[in-house]
């Protein structure tokens, strides 16, 4: 069987996707995506990538109107929490860590639920890299 190899980008709605993208860029680093063919985007570090559909009343994305959630790898919690709090972003950060890692949550301008993830194990090795 054929399988696809990655992610090649995630597109969603929004109200203002210039103001979003700037926002990415500015406060997660998520380069925008360039106005000409040839130049390469935003290049991600790799590791795992869980792609898994939730139950349609899930309450894990806060916001019961939207139909996703963001989930970014990051190689320090602490720090990125601190850089977005100086900014003014809400933040919360899950009290206990998971076994595969630490987690924090908040949103963009538009609602829309952002998890941090710090993996451990694997996962961190493979950001490192």
């Amino acid at each position: 069987m054929e399988k696809v190899t990655g992610v090649g980008g995630i597109f969603f709605r929004a109200k203002d996707p210039k103001m979003l993208s700037n926002w990415y860029e500015k406060n997660l680093g998520i380069a925008k995506t360039p106005d000409e063919y040839g130049i390469l985007g935003w290049r991600p570090n790799g590791g795992t990538l869980v792609f898994q559909p939730f139950d349609d009343d899930t309450d894990y994305f806060k916001n019961p109107e939207k139909q996703f959630m963001l989930n970014f790898r990051v190689a320090n919690l602490d720090r990125m929490v601190k850089q977005l709090r100086q900014t003014g972003i809400e933040v919360t950060v899950q009290p206990d860590a998971e076994p595969n890692g630490r987690f924090a949550q908040l949103f963009d301008p538009e609602g829309n639920c952002i998890e941090l993830w710090e993996p451990v194990g694997i996962d961190k090795e493979n950001e490192e890299h």
